[in-house]
């Protein structure tokens, strides 16, 4: 398994844990403080364990875009896109982030997903001329801010956020070390730079104001923003348009594995269930993979849960549209739980 640059020499109380394919910090402080800072303040985490392959070659911008679900082919330099790799029976193999570099393409996505995706792309270069390889972790890191004061928390440490549009990548020198600053498509920000580097941008945004975060709070928040994790949420078994999605999917680009499938859905206008959240009674939720059933009949299941530090038990997962929209009272594994939008509102509802 993959160790983060930042997870042996980041100040951690307590574990270092396996999170989406490579070890990290567990937790810092507090839950309750870094939850806090991801939501109301300003966060950093360690973003070690995001992938990154490389894509070269003439025939790249037209091999990706026959790959996968969004358009690559009209992608401007420093801009990135969401898509899932389908396979012919649309089914999801995997997501990650697009970013045309130029000179090349870069694939972001997780260390759990890299072996998997290289050898399915690999798969598809015949006559092509492509050339796919990882970015080396002694070559490039990451790590993330998130949370309303994240552009405060950047001027402060000396990196000028601009005015820069969700997946624009800027590339720009700091302190003497090469970094591509990112806008997250959540609200805050990545920072793409040398290992060696790794340690010094991590304590001067602690010293701007971050508050670090470990993995534990950083997937509490990614439950209540309602984004959905593949391999846990988004499986194989699920169609792009179930997922909710939709900003993976691009209906003019051309072909792609998987399209007919696609397109199949959106002329018949809807799918039999969609990607939802849940509020649970009590502090107790089901654990991922409980069914939801009426009068004998499954209407859904629970993907994801999280307990957070006010108590208030939330989930995601699947609900069949027959079933009801927001507001809805369902019962999961002997737990009342009541259908919510996402992502969910911060003072209301967590």
């Amino acid at each position: 398994m993959s160790v983060t640059s930042l997870s042996g020499i980041l100040p951690a109380a307590g574990r270092l844990v396996e999170y989406r394919g490579a070890q990290t910090p567990a937790v810092f402080s507090s839950l309750q403080e870094e939850w806090a800072a991801l939501r109301t303040a300003c966060g950093v985490f360690d973003l070690g364990w995001r992938a990154k392959l490389v894509v070269t070659g003439r025939d790249r911008t037209r091999w990706l875009n026959g790959m996968v679900t969004n358009n690559i082919r009209d992608l401007a330099p420093g801009r990135g896109v969401y898509s899932f790799l389908l396979n012919v029976q649309g089914h999801v193999l995997g997501d990650m982030y697009v970013f045309n570099r130029g000179e090349s393409l870069l694939i972001d996505t997780d260390h759990a997903q890299l072996e998997k995706l290289t050898q399915l792309l690999k798969k598809y270069i015949i006559m092509d001329q492509v050339v796919l390889s990882e970015a080396a972790p002694s070559q490039i890191t990451a790590v993330g801010v998130e949370g309303p004061q994240s552009h405060d928390v950047l001027l402060r440490a000396g990196i000028e956020p601009s005015d820069l549009q969700p997946l624009e990548v800027e590339d720009r020198m700091w302190n003497d070390a090469a970094i591509s600053l990112v806008r997250s498509p959540h609200g805050g920000y990545m920072i793409w730079l040398p290992p060696d580097h790794v340690g010094v941008m991590w304590e001067g945004l602690a010293g701007a104001g971050a508050t670090p975060a470990g993995a534990e709070p950083l997937e509490m928040w990614r439950i209540a923003s309602g984004i959905p994790r593949y391999g846990v949420d988004i499986r194989e078994r699920d169609l792009p348009q179930e997922t909710g999605q939709e900003q993976a999917l691009n209906f003019t680009k051309g072909c792609y594995i998987g399209q007919e499938i696609v397109e199949r859905i959106r002329s018949r206008g809807a799918v039999h269930r969609k990607f939802t959240g849940f509020r649970f009674d009590g502090p107790t939720p089901p654990p991922p993979g409980t069914k939801i059933e009426r009068e004998g009949r499954e209407l859904g299941e629970i993907t994801s849960v999280a307990v957070l530090p006010s108590g208030r038990a939330i989930g995601l997962g699947y609900l069949r549209r027959e079933a009801g929209g927001p507001g809805t009272s369902v019962e999961v594994g002997g737990v009342s739980a009541v259908v919510s939008e996402l992502p969910f509102a911060s003072a209301v509802e967590t």
